[in-house]
């Protein structure tokens, strides 16, 4: 009542001002005042990193450091602090010259040093650590140089026989020559087996004649073309004596050293973007184009002289999965770097959390940081296991990857198709929500993009869809999946490989009335990812099985058992990425292991109250998936003081998160300085 009548005083001498004496003045409210986050950090964070970033720390932090020494990364002084970032205010074609003298720079600096031309696990493990880098200064910057190094250049790698890597992988490192990847066309983006770019063998002349036969087979969304590619390996069908023998793989120039278009070319450029304007995105046309007949990729097959086709696979379709090679690595690079922009949002939004404060409990009492809301706290530190989860999957990911063998091509095909769509998705997630859990405070402040949160949606946003659509990604995984059952059930034989082993031991029971204890152990986790796999496998071969025999064919039952398989896929992806936060959990001690089994018990229980799949087939009951719920409210909770740690913990440069993750007052401040060098 005090309250009240106070408030109601206040009210009246507004509305009945009086000069009395007697009225007291009102006190001025004190301004809000930035404070740094308060939250004491309980364990290493340093060794949390090693586990998040998995290889070449160092690495990583010189090509950090290397962007921040150099006026063409854009540094801009805010508040007492200076930030890199692209300038995005600037047109199409600005930002394309900006990109590549950014790699003009970085190569002069040694940056790519060894990518081509270096050989073993530790030079390919060094080279995705410094893309990932890259990535997270500009995602323009990381195509362009993938588009190079890992398309073009991979291409004459996996593709090329020793005279290709003599003639081009040097110059390529050197960026002597700039390659481009002119695979997709209008009439078939994602249908590569269907592409109508014809080359012809010339048995006379001894050279391939190239051609765009109609207007679908333009070489479309052509990475590097429109502007500063010289150089591009083209996908076409190749025709011999009147014989299509398939897909395959040519060198072409397509510009000269002074940047004229070759003859017998025609380029266009394919126009503003929704993002990525840093890369110059082209179509290409060719008219009669001739190369030599050793400019053919042929590690896969090869023209003679006289005109005949010699090939080691003598499978078709063996033979046209051999030229799907260099996506693959595409997909590793695409998950890793998604899980490092992740990381950039939540540093930001867990940051802003810990220092914002807003509204308060009491008329007269202090207003409460955001992150002290269990509402905020349910938002963002969700997201935060499932970054770190998904950080360990990652690594798993690349480390399987560069050891890779002949025999584990068709593994990493699936882990590297389930994560991709997995990780990626997660992180037009975890953008979106950081841009709206910080914009729920003040509506505007993400849509400053020198905040990044915003900008980092759009430029990304894309990821979804490039080295293949996250949806028929899942299919793939699915399929696989399918064929491994059939191939187990036919022989006879248990299963083995994609961490399947678990199918072969007896089927995982799980208690009536989980407790807390027993939700967040290990074993309840595993044993319960396990069961969702187990169950959905056989759902979905018996599905495919049950429309086959009413007469579809196994290609359309696949079809029709979608949702299925989508399921399965999920399922599948959410153990694997389980197993490796365990085993890294596993591989810690004190503190450290503390935090990351609260983290591996949040990534659990969230992919199981987010997945309708555990009620839908009885995995859980509604009482345990009721239990899972309140869990999932008290790990936030006990995550809580953990939260800056763990961030601080992503090996991010403050330079390259935003100042509303810092002094977000005084970068506001009349008196504040806000100047670049771009």
């Amino acid at each position: 009542m005090d309250a009240v009548h106070r408030r109601t005083k206040i009210i009246s001498r507004h509305l009945h001002p009086s000069s009395s004496s007697t009225d007291l003045p009102l006190n001025p409210s004190p301004c809000l005042s930035y404070s740094p986050p308060s939250d004491q950090i309980q364990f290493s964070t340093q060794s949390l990193r090693q586990i998040m970033d998995g290889h070449d720390l160092d690495a990583r932090d010189w090509a950090f450091s290397l962007i921040e020494s150099s006026s063409l990364f854009c540094p801009r002084r805010r508040g007492d602090r200076v930030f890199v970032g692209p300038d995005y205010n600037q047109t199409k074609e600005q930002q394309r010259e900006m990109t590549m003298k950014r790699i003009e720079f970085l190569e002069k600096n040694g940056a790519f040093e060894g990518w081509l031309t270096s050989e073993g696990e530790a030079a390919e493990m060094r080279k995705m650590a410094l893309n990932q880098v890259f990535g997270s200064y500009d995602h323009s910057l990381a195509i362009k140089i993938g588009v190079h190094f890992f398309l073009w250049g991979g291409a004459i790698q996996f593709f090329g026989t020793k005279r290709h890597h003599d003639k081009w992988l040097k110059d390529t490192e050197k960026y002597v020559v700039k390659g481009c990847f002119a695979m997709t066309e209008l009439g078939h983006g994602s249908n590569v087996r269907g592409i109508e770019t014809s080359a012809t063998y010339d048995k006379e002349a001894g050279e391939f004649v190239i051609n765009t036969p109609c207007e679908s087979a333009q070489k479309y969304w052509i990475g590097g073309a429109a502007n500063h590619a010289t150089h591009a390996v083209i996908f076409s069908q190749l025709h011999i004596n009147g014989t299509n023998q398939g897909v395959h793989a040519f060198i072409a120039q397509i510009r000269d050293a002074d940047g004229n278009i070759c003859p017998n070319v025609r380029i266009a450029d394919c126009g503003h973007k929704i993002g990525l304007n840093g890369v110059d995105n082209g179509r290409i046309w060719f008219d009669n184009l001739r190369v030599p007949r050793e400019n053919l990729l042929n590690s896969v097959a090869d023209v003679l002289p006289d005109g005949k086709y010699v090939s080691a696979i003598k499978n078709p379709d063996q033979r046209f999965a051999a030229f799907m090679a260099p996506l693959t690595s595409g997909r590793v690079i695409i998950a890793a770097t998604a899980i490092y922009i992740s990381k950039i949002g939540l540093a930001i939004a867990v940051r802003y959390a810990l220092t914002r404060r807003a509204f308060s409990i009491t008329p007269d009492g202090q207003e409460v940081l955001l992150l002290d809301y269990p509402s905020h706290q349910r938002r963002l530190l969700p997201l935060v296991a499932k970054t770190c989860a998904m950080s360990c999957a990652a690594n798993f990911l690349i480390k399987i990857y560069v050891k890779r063998t002949p025999e584990t091509n068709k593994i990493i095909h699936v882990y590297s198709s389930g994560l991709k769509a997995t990780l990626t998705w997660h992180n037009m997630r975890t953008l979106q929500d950081c841009k709206d859990s910080t914009c729920s405070v003040f509506i505007f402040y993400l849509m400053l993009a020198e905040n990044r949160v915003g900008i980092l949606k759009g430029e990304f946003d894309v990821q979804s869809t490039f080295e293949g659509d996250n949806n028929v990604l899942m299919q793939q995984v699915s399929k696989a999946l399918l064929a491994e059952y059939i191939a187990a059930q036919r022989k006879k034989a248990p299963f083995k490989g994609l961490g399947l082993e678990h199918m072969n031991g007896p089927c995982p029971v799980i208690p009536d009335n989980l407790t807390g204890y027993s939700l967040r152990s290990i074993k309840f986790q595993a044993d319960v990812f396990f069961l969702r796999e187990r169950d959905l496998l056989k759902r979905y071969v018996a599905e495919v099985s049950q429309y086959q025999a009413q007469g579809q064919s196994k290609e359309d039952a696949i079809l029709l058992s979608y949702q299925l398989g989508e399921e399965l896929a999920r399922a599948f992806t959410e153990r694997t990425i389980l197993q490796t936060i365990i085993e890294a959990e596993m591989s810690s001690s004190g503190s450290l292991k503390d935090v990351l089994g609260l983290l591996r018990s949040m990534y659990a229980l969230i992919s199981i109250e987010e997945d309708s799949s555990f009620l839908q087939y009885g995995i859980l009951s509604l009482v345990n998936f009721a239990a899972v719920k309140k869990e999932v409210m008290k790990l936030c909770s006990d995550l809580r003081p953990h939260a800056l740690g763990i961030v601080s913990s992503f090996g991010v440069p403050d330079s390259f998160l935003s100042p509303i993750a810092f002094d977000w007052v005084e970068a506001n401040s009349w008196g504040s300085p806000n100047s670049g060098n771009c």
